[in-house]
């Protein structure tokens, strides 16, 4: 048995995370002692692994709660699954080290790069990683939306979306050198095409828009293909986004403003 402290220091995880995963039924301990102490088995040493590995995965505690409390959750299978995730992943890492690698010779002169080789890293193969990351964080009727179209493109329709994303993270690594913020309006116009940009794919709404921002500045794989563009590309990227989800949000109320307006003065 281990008390909420040992589990603490052996999961790297904090006692009040602990305390909450108990409150909210995620993780109780083995038993609670007259004390009111609290003490894990092997078996909650197990699920917290699991309640672990999910969050990697960036899934929602309550999300993580379904997964494990259902009745066909095997602990073998799941194990098997983080597996080929983790095995995924560290081959993309693997690639986009070979890219950042590949761009600084070419940036020091030692390489000569075209405009492919800087997205090789993100290819259809990344797509499909975070086509899963997507399904779970934003449903599946706005994936499925995504990887109908997508699949509905030409190879050559493919190229020119990512090129024409690419010209976009470009154009806002410029305006970065050239001094401007977040919020100058020439680099919200560079958001208005980021925004159109996305159309390619789904329908985005203002959550996603918001929480895209968000990962951009914050999951790994995001921070390192941004970073070739500028350093300060990813910070740039979540502040510009932010001003420009408040801005449409602000521009959708006074509408919804303007129109209860008009229609109180056609029932007077």
């Amino acid at each position: 048995m281990y008390t909420v402290k040992q589990l603490s220091d052996l999961a790297d995880v904090s006692v009040r995370t602990l305390h909450y995963y108990d409150e909210i039924g995620l993780l109780h301990p083995a038993k609670v002692g007259a004390n009111g102490y609290r003490y894990y088995d092997d078996a909650a040493l197990l699920r917290l692994q699991q309640i672990l590995f999910y969050r990697e995965m960036e899934l929602e505690l309550m999300q993580i709660k379904e997964i494990l409390d259902s009745p066909s959750f095997d602990l073998v299978t799941a194990l098997r699954s983080h597996r080929a995730v983790l095995q995924e992943k560290i081959h993309r890492l693997q690639n986009l080290v070979g890219t950042v690698d590949s761009t600084i010779m070419h940036l020091a002169g030692e390489l000569e790069m075209s405009k492919k080789r800087l997205f090789e890293a993100f290819s259809e193969e990344k797509q499909k990683q975070y086509e899963r990351e997507a399904r779970l964080q934003w449903g599946p009727s706005t994936v499925n939306e995504s990887i109908k179209r997508w699949n509905s493109y030409t190879p050559e329709q493919q190229k020119a979306v990512q090129l024409q994303g690419g010209e976009i993270y470009a154009d806002l690594a410029k305006a970065i050198e050239a001094g401007k913020s977040p919020q100058d309006s020439d680099v919200q116009d560079i958001l208005v095409r980021w925004h159109d940009h996305l159309r390619n794919f789904y329908e985005p709404t203002l959550d996603i828009l918001r929480g895209l921002g968000e990962g951009y500045n914050t999951h790994p794989d995001f921070i390192s293909f941004f970073q070739q563009f500028h350093a300060d590309l990813p910070l740039f990227l979540q502040t510009a986004i932010d001003q420009y989800v408040d801005d449409l949000e602000t521009a959708e109320i006074e509408r919804m403003l303007a129109e209860d307006e008009l229609l109180r003065e056609r029932n007077i």
